[in-house]
């Protein structure tokens, strides 16, 4: 739960690449170089009223000079697209944190992305990289139309005839039958609107893919109208303190509450900032970031409760 480092960076250019959706370019004032990056990371766009947006990175993860971003106008969002294409522009000031990566690409000798609208950003990174050293991919991405295909005339010029695409206002719709069934050394990954990503991720439970070849990369919180939180209390292993968390607080709430600074980003499970380790209990994981294999000691402080109790590794 290290903070992250957080930069004052210059936009170079804020141009529109559809007409809901600002391409932004950020470079430090200073310093020749920014911190690395891996295609699938983003950065915390952070907004003068101290919140926090996560925005993926779409740029040349080998261009270290500039980092780059796409984001879409939310008129009923949180507020945070609608202050960035209102205040982003040429020649201001941002701060930008370094990149983290929850959505890395995988280990594989074949690669099939779908995105829906906004949700093509990880992927331009992605398969910029897997262009350049001649890996096997196929990109389907799915917009209304071409005019509202944010990034289109790079991923023309980056992926050539391995890019798929669908526009539903032709009649053009992108089916998840077309993923197939799974095959040796191949990942399969989805980012975009949940309608999207749950046919996808239901397509691939369906096909019999392994859970460790399927990637999901969410932008929304979980929504289970089923699901009753419970209260549970929190043992500090370092200090043996109990404290008790209310079925209506977070446990990230309760730990700042109690003099824990706990960093934090989204506060909705979708971005990895409050990541913690636990020593016993049972977790009820409700973030989309963490891989199983990482369940059994990892939780996520922001949305993740446990039954009855449990020991944080703080």
């Amino acid at each position: 739960m290290t903070a992250r480092l957080i930069m004052k960076l210059q936009v170079v250019s804020a141009v529109p690449t559809t007409p809901d959706v600002l391409r932004v370019v950020f470079r430090h004032p200073l310093r020749p170089e920014l911190p690395e990056w891996s295609p699938g990371a983003h950065v915390d766009l952070r907004l003068p009223d101290g919140k926090v947006r996560q925005y993926s990175l779409c740029g040349d993860p080998d261009d270290r000079a500039h980092y780059t971003v796409a984001i879409k106008r939310e008129v009923d969002g949180r507020g945070g697209s609608l202050w960035a294409h209102a205040n982003l522009t040429e020649g201001g000031l941002a701060h930008v944190s370094a990149p983290r990566n929850n959505f890395p690409l995988a280990d594989g000798t074949r690669h099939v992305f779908v995105a829906g609208g906004i949700g093509i950003t990880p992927f331009v990174a992605m398969a910029r990289a897997l262009a350049a050293k001649g890996g096997d991919f196929i990109l389907h991405f799915c917009a209304r139309s071409a005019a509202e295909a944010p990034l289109l005339d790079a991923l023309h010029a980056v992926c050539g005839d391995r890019l798929q695409l669908w526009f539903s206002g032709v009649g053009r719709r992108f089916e998840p039958a077309l993923i197939g069934p799974p095959t040796p050394g191949t990942h399969l990954y989805a980012c975009g609107p949940q309608r999207l990503v749950d046919a996808v991720q239901a397509a691939a439970d369906a096909g019999g893919w392994a859970p460790d070849r399927v990637h999901i990369e969410r932008f929304a919180a979980t929504l289970d109208e089923n699901y009753k939180p419970e209260p549970f209390d929190a043992r500090i292993a370092s200090t043996g303190d109990v404290l008790h968390v209310p079925a209506d607080r977070s446990l990230l709430d309760v730990l700042r509450e109690n003099g824990f600074r706990v960093a934090s980003s989204c506060e909705i499970g979708t971005c990895g900032s409050c990541e913690c380790g636990y020593r016993d209990g049972t977790v009820i994981h409700r973030d989309h970031v963490l891989p199983l294999g990482r369940r059994q000691d990892r939780m996520m402080l922001c949305v993740s409760r446990a039954r009855v109790g449990l020991t944080l590794d703080l």
